[in-house]
């Protein structure tokens, strides 16, 4: 059984390291790997890339999931879909400022990434986006574009607002689209203190993050198909 994760920088597994970002092994398909490991056949491949949108993860779906010929699609993709370009904020901060893919546009693309995997007879999975430090992460742009953020930041609902709002609707899409959710931001909220599992820039994960986060998607995925997937999978 082959299992993509296919996805943003959180499933690269990208973590503020000693004032940088760096790519770190204990990333969550590595750790989900090693969680599959007592189940026979099964292959995990990260195709998680820094940076990525709903509007990247479109254009190489093709070439980075489906020609892999997939059992089983983990899709995590959002938190860069809410973010904005704060270059143009710290120019502007009393404008108005569009998040670089408006919610629209990602629940368009979420479903086109569904529908495409679902056409394949591949099953998918959407997961919620992890939590965030907002204290953290807005520390982490100010110090980058300057504190004349914090007019727009206040003005919209604070950064926690677009990355809530583009959560609850990614959950009711997929009630709507009858697609299984892992909802990794609960777990991880009910984790405890948050503090070690986000790293420093108040966005991406730690490693006990991420570890956390492959407990919820393989708790999830046996739940979900030990007693349907599993054993078909493993006949191919």
């Amino acid at each position: 059984m082959k299992i993509v994760c296919f996805g943003d920088s959180l499933t690269r597994g990208i973590s503020y390291v000693r004032g940088r970002l760096r790519i770190i092994k204990e990333n969550y398909p590595n750790s989900l790997a090693k969680l599959t490991e007592s189940l026979p056949f099964v292959e995990v491949l990260n195709k998680g890339v820094f940076n990525d949108n709903s509007d990247l993860l479109v254009s190489r779906i093709e070439k980075d999931v489906m020609s892999e010929n997939p059992d089983i699609v983990l899709i995590e993709v959002g938190g860069n879909d809410c973010n904005f370009h704060w270059d143009e904020v710290a120019k502007n901060p009393e404008g108005d400022h569009e998040p670089i893919v408006p919610i629209e546009r990602y629940l368009e693309n979420v479903t086109q990434l569904v529908k495409q995997v679902q056409d394949k007879h591949i099953t998918s999975f959407l997961l919620t986006l992890p939590p965030l430090d907002p204290a953290r992460y807005y520390r982490s742009i100010a110090d980058k574009f300057g504190h004349s953020i914090g007019h727009f930041v206040s003005h919209v609902g604070g950064i926690e607002h677009w990355h809530g709002m583009y959560n609850r609707q990614l959950k009711s899409l997929a009630e709507e689209l009858k697609v299984p959710l892992i909802d990794v931001r609960s777990y991880i909220k009910s984790s405890g203190d948050l503090g070690p599992l986000i790293s420093d820039d108040g966005i991406h994960l730690t490693s006990e993050g991420y570890q956390q986060m492959s407990l919820a998607i393989f708790s999830d995925l046996l739940k979900h198909m030990e007693e349907d997937m599993f054993p078909k999978a493993i006949k191919r």
